[in-house]
């Protein structure tokens, strides 16, 4: 993750963007460690946000697109899985996609989301949301508490 950080907001985004599909990674300590190299808050949180989020759609591109067989074989992604979240996904449709952001389940909400073909916009739209007062929360927390061991 270190390397990343050295090509600046782009491995930033670059790291974010990976984080959001199934490849196991923490976008949030990307985003901290930008911070305290001494990013720009709003750029930081801002370019976190669009990778995360195109990186959601990728995985929600890999759910529009793939099959049972393909997401079990390269994905790791039950059958019984997606089945459990057929459930939420006709309560909640897009909305599901707000919690994209969770660890383990996000991914296979984002997934599920595209499997199930909601509506693309409004998915998109509450990923972006999600992701975004995620990543908020943790530059206001990383601020916080730099300011509060610096005084």
């Amino acid at each position: 993750m270190e390397s990343l950080l050295e090509y600046g907001y782009i491995g930033l985004f670059i790291g974010s963007l990976l984080a959001a599909t199934v490849i196991p990674f923490s976008s949030d300590i990307l985003l901290i460690g930008m911070l305290a190299a001494g990013g720009d808050i709003v750029v930081t949180v801002i370019v976190a946000t669009v990778g995360n989020s195109v990186g959601g759609m990728i995985s929600y591109a890999m759910g529009y697109y793939g099959e049972w067989e393909w997401l079990e074989k390269w994905f790791k992604i039950k059958r019984e899985t997606l089945e459990k979240q057929k459930v939420k996904v006709d309560k909640y449709g897009s909305w599901l996609a707000f919690w994209s952001w969770l660890p383990f389940v996000g991914d296979v909400f984002a997934i599920a989301l595209g499997f199930y073909r909601t509506n693309v916009k409004l998915t998109a739209i509450f990923m972006f949301v999600g992701k975004s007062i995620r990543f908020i929360i943790w530059a206001v927390l990383f601020h916080y508490f730099q300011w509060f061991t610096v005084s």
